[in-house]
């Protein structure tokens, strides 16, 4: 087997990753192609748990925006967290790898409850561990929850899978003389204002020396990574 440069990784995927081409919802081809790039990671013995945003289905601050209360709509943007990631669930169950998804909000009948030694004892048996519903408390967004599991799970670094390959100046959708940093502080992207993560799961993760790499979630990049290639942008350090 081929030596592993992280052991134990916090994958943080966006809502509307799982929405593919489409504005709203779940995407089942694209869910396929993004647990096919997960499984490859599995296979290489990789500890692996993941976050996943709701934004594809509901966004707690948008709503709050537009005057519905920031408490219920963030319990909204919960919910719709442990439905994406019972999709996920699903697919990487039908690829053959064990998964249990774990929700900070009690729903027995769906899935287990997160405790953090359980969720460390599905790990080091080989599971696949979806962390749902955030942090389980509104004013916190999956970004946050990500860094905290990564932490209480004592993972090795989180990687931020996005649809670009790392993180730029500016939007390179946008701008075609747009430049991609290779490696940032945690501090740096605060200051820069470079939407890596918010900046509560920032502070946390530079806080707890825990490393963020960001990167495009296709054309296995993410096994590239944990078998030690440069890929994508690493924060780190202050």
């Amino acid at each position: 087997m081929s030596k592993l440069k992280y052991k134990r990784l916090l994958l943080k995927l966006s809502g509307e990753a799982l929405a593919g081409d489409n504005k709203f919802g779940i995407d089942p081809a694209t869910v396929v192609a993004i647990c096919a790039e997960i499984s490859e990671i599995v296979k290489l013995g990789v500890e692996l748990a993941i976050v996943i945003g709701g934004g594809n289905i509901f966004r707690g601050l948008a709503a709050s925006a537009k005057g519905m209360d920031r408490s219920s709509a963030d319990y909204m943007g919960m919910l719709a967290t442990v439905m994406n990631s019972v999709a996920v669930q699903d697919a990487l169950e039908k690829l053959g790898h064990s998964t249990r998804v774990l929700s900070a909000i009690t729903m027995q009948e769906v899935c287990e409850p997160y405790v953090r030694r359980r969720a460390e004892r599905h790990l080091e048996k080989g599971r696949v561990v979806i962390c749902a519903a955030g942090t389980g408390n509104p004013y916190f967004t999956t970004d946050t929850a990500a860094t905290l599991r990564g932490m209480e799970l004592k993972c090795d670094a989180i990687v931020k899978a996005t649809k670009v390959d790392g993180v730029y100046d500016k939007d390179p959708m946008k701008f075609s003389d747009a430049v991609m940093f290779h490696e940032l502080g945690h501090m740096e992207t605060v200051n820069k204002q470079l939407g890596v993560m918010d900046n509560t799961a920032i502070t946390l993760a530079m806080e707890n020396n825990l490393p963020i790499i960001v990167c495009n979630m296709f054309g296995g990049n993410i096994r590239r990574l944990v078998l030690g290639e440069k890929v994508g942008t690493i924060v780190q350090g202050g």
